[in-house]
């Protein structure tokens, strides 16, 4: 039976951040979240399009599951919503799934992640290798790119394939729709949004006018001015390029009601991968997240990775009911959240509330939006998730981290991301067991060879590291190295640091060997794991009370 200590005890950092809470950190707060709502916005909605759903089911899943995220998150300043690292996995389940069943899948992942968070299983997360978080994350920067050129070129492709190759290959097919507008737009978006200044870049000291006059632009975010400045060049030039209205029909101004996807067990049974990689990549990214916020906010307590996952759970879990998308905790939103002053998740909540301002008063706007513009944006999300400087790096890394880390990159890329992580992870404890397995030695102890201190007749060989499953063949080629007229051998383990069953199977398999050729066997100097292990597997009974020894000199020989 499990006790209730092992279960996590529910309290969000919500609770906590509000002791001693002021007028003057809810204003630091209120500005942090209305800074952050504006930039939200049109993230939202290119990630909604790009995943292959309507503009407004990323805006309102950046509404129910941020505030979500930060009433009940493990973070002070976390601000969750839809993320670029979703694209790929979103268009992939709706292209073969549909619709429904991503709202379906997406509420049993926020299940899955409530019950990892419940059981506390938020730390097993940081146990993913670096190098299949690298390549995973740099392969879905390459995807979203490359599903963002149909509209960056403005290509007529009714409907782009969810694989690479087929993506590929439909661009390629529609090369000659090619619209020199749409790519216009879509630059000049992406330069504004490279070029112009961000306020979490900004130095902390004031450095002359030039500085402040950039801390006040940087105050209004790139994306938002690439977007009104997109749209309005549209509009007065009357250029062909598609909009969000033209391609969806605007957005409504007002929440959806809330409403059941239809379930049956029949579909369940074919969301299950869907469900876990969507579950898995949610807690991949909201738990890095919060070690990014973490190392920028020393000043606050260090995140709870299991209550962070319960709110994560949470939030996937309610928002499909009113036509969410998943979400997760998201860098940029949360770096700009920290740099515009943070002090509490109020200002996550502040974040919801000033997105459900927006669409219940703008929402008409958006039906200008080029989505062109869109693309461009997204490029720049692209490039800024992929960590493509360690590429570069790999020289300086063993054959191991290399082939784990470019062959997560090109699993990603080339089928998805459940295959990589998974392949991933094969390989990163296949290098690992390896690695350990060769750290184990077994060698004849020098002191006791050489010096005739023991018995003629007598071997003693030092146990060096770790004796599990991957390295029993060293004790199995021990026989071999035992020369005639050998009457005794005494295995000192001082230095072996623990050992499995299977180290003690290959263990007990020696003594057997050497008793049938008249050879006998001494431990000596056996740690607490390994001995603890000898006497509740009944060897120190096989072998004999007396021939486990504290040093070799007490050797009975």
């Amino acid at each position: 039976m499990l006790s209730p200590d092992q279960f996590h005890r529910f309290r969000p950092r919500l609770l906590d951040a509000l002791s001693g809470y002021d007028r003057s950190r809810f204003l630091a707060d209120l500005g942090a979240g209305l800074t952050v709502g504006i930039v939200a916005l049109p993230l939202a909605m290119a990630f909604a399009i790009a995943s292959g759903v309507k503009p407004e089911q990323g805006i309102f899943t950046a509404i129910i599951a941020g505030f979500l995220i930060s009433a009940l998150g493990g973070s002070h300043v976390q601000i969750g919503g839809p993320a670029g690292a979703f694209i790929v996995i979103v268009y992939g389940i709706v292209q073969r799934y549909g619709l429904a069943n991503l709202l379906i899948a997406t509420s049993l992942a926020g299940v899955l992640l409530m019950v990892m968070g419940w059981l506390k299983l938020g730390a097993l997360v940081r146990y993913i290798p670096v190098s299949i978080v690298i390549g995973f994350t740099n392969g879905i920067a390459v995807l979203i790119g490359l599903s963002q050129l149909k509209d960056l070129f403005g290509l007529r492709i009714d409907q782009m394939p969810a694989d690479f190759f087929g993506q590929v290959g439909a661009l390629a097919a529609h090369a000659d729709s090619f619209n020199v507008s749409a790519l216009g737009v879509g630059l000049a978006c992406l330069a504004i949004v490279v070029l112009w200044p961000k306020g979490y870049t900004m130095p902390e000291a004031h450095q002359g006018w030039r500085s402040t006059l950039r801390r006040l632009v940087s105050h209004l975010p790139g994306t938002v001015v690439a977007l009104v400045a997109a749209t309005v060049a549209v509009r007065m030039l009357n250029l062909p390029i598609e909009t969000i209205g033209s391609r969806f029909g605007g957005i409504p101004q007002a929440l959806p009601a809330f409403a059941l996807p239809e379930f049956s067990w029949q579909t369940v049974r074919l969301l299950v991968i869907p469900t876990f990689t969507i579950a898995l990549l949610g807690a991949i990214e909201s738990l890095l997240c919060a070690r990014v916020a973490d190392n920028m906010t020393p000043q606050f307590q260090r995140h709870d990775p299991n209550q962070e996952l319960i709110a994560q759970g949470a939030a996937n879990f309610v928002a499909p009911f009113f036509g969410g998308i998943p979400a997760t905790g998201t860098i940029a939103r949360t770096v700009t959240n920290v740099r515009a002053g943070a002090t509490s998740p109020v200002a996550g909540i502040v974040h919801a509330l000033t997105l459900l301002a927006i669409v219940l008063v703008a929402a008409p706007l958006a039906l200008h939006v080029p989505l062109a513009a869109l693309a461009g944006i997204l490029m720049f999300v692209a490039w800024n998730m992929g960590e493509w400087h360690e590429f570069a790096r790999l020289k300086h890394f063993m054959l191991p981290y290399r082939v784990v880390l470019v062959g997560t990159f090109l699993l990603t890329v080339v089928f998805d991301l459940t295959v990589a992580v998974e392949v991933g992870l094969l390989l990163a404890c296949g290098f690992f067991i390896y690695r350990m397995s060769q750290l184990f030695r077994v060698q004849p102890h020098p002191k006791h060879t050489d010096s005739g201190e023991l018995p003629p007749g007598v071997m003693v060989f030092e146990l060096f590291g770790s004796l599990f499953f991957g390295a029993v063949g060293k004790i199995e080629t021990l026989p071999e190295q035992i020369p005639e007229g050998t009457r005794a051998v005494v295995l000192e383990m001082h230095r072996l640091i623990s050992m499995d069953t299977s180290g003690l199977d290959a263990i007990r398999q020696l003594y057997r060997t050497l008793r049938r050729q008249g050879i006998a066997v001494v431990l000596a100097n056996v740690n607490e794991q390994p001995l603890s292990l000898i006497r509740r597997s009944g060897f120190a009974d096989e072998l004999g009370v007396d021939q486990i020894v504290p040093t070799v000199s007490d050797a009975h020989l």
